[in-house]
């Protein structure tokens, strides 16, 4: 009984963030579909809680998360990267798979919502400087922690 109220709390926690970040999610989706005159091609991916767009035709390379879509301008998020500590020479960190790192950013969407782009932003954008770029960093090696602050 315990498994199914749990299962159930959790489903519920995803449907209120899925609508709590529903406006970065449309910013999202127009993204997409804009690329898709240039050859992206939406996909539903399950294991990442969100509407991917692969070979989305813009941008320096790897993948951008907004609300519960992906835009990656790969052919798939089965691809190893290195984490921002590691590439920027704090650390040694194997290499991780860059799905799991943007599935951390739907997860920190979900609760932050709308609020999400301008907490990140202040807190350093696109850098090794960002706490939520090291959580994302840290649950795509670990499986947990895709948080700031949490291990």
């Amino acid at each position: 009984m315990r498994e199914s109220a749990a299962a159930w709390g959790l489903q519920l926690a995803r449907a209120l963030g899925a609508l709590w970040t529903s406006p970065n999610t449309l910013v999202g989706l127009l993204a997409g579909v804009a690329g898709m005159a240039a050859g992206a091609r939406p996909h539903w991916n399950r294991r990442d809680c969100a509407l991917v767009f692969h070979r989305w035709p813009w941008g320096p390379g790897g993948a951008i998360t907004l609300g519960m879509v992906i835009l990656h301008t790969g052919d798939t998020l089965d691809v190893s990267c290195t984490t921002y500590e590691h590439r920027a020479g704090r650390c040694e960190h194997p290499r991780v798979r860059l799905g799991d790192h943007e599935r951390a950013h739907v997860f920190q969407y979900m609760v932050l919502g709308p609020l999400f782009l301008p907490v990140y932003l202040l807190c350093g954008g696109v850098s090794v400087r960002n706490p939520f770029e090291r959580a994302a960093d840290r649950y795509a090696m670990h499986g947990r922690g895709w948080w700031p602050g949490r291990s």
